[in-house]
């Protein structure tokens, strides 16, 4: 998954209400507990697609005095610096209902 579709995220961290992670599950650390799942597979997937395209850039004869700078290779990792943090892509996805999630515990009862 590409982060780059999701340019009304901001880069930052902003203030949140509590109450509003709270709706779809009735519990907070339930909300955080899906929360954090979902940013960690998002990071797991913006890793393995920039060390794909960074993989391009790499050599078998790379040694310490043959090491140069490669502008492209910059500005790939510009780009990913940039791009919001997987926890703040999580929590848009959870507050616009985008994440699907169930507790099985809850299912039993």
């Amino acid at each position: 998954m590409s982060q780059n579709k999701n340019t009304s995220i901001p880069n930052s961290t902003i203030t949140r209400d509590l109450r509003e992670l709270d709706k779809g599950t009735d519990n907070i650390y339930e909300s955080i507990v899906v929360i954090g799942k979902r940013a960690n597979q998002i990071a797991v997937d913006v890793k393995e697609e920039l060390n794909g395209k960074l993989a391009e850039f790499a050599t078998n004869n790379d040694n310490l005095e043959e090491v140069f700078e490669n502008r492209e290779q910059i500005e790939i990792s510009k780009h990913y610096e940039r791009m919001p943090k997987s926890s703040l892509v999580a929590i848009d996805e959870f507050l616009n209902d985008k994440i699907y999630y169930r507790n099985p515990s809850k299912e039993q009862d």
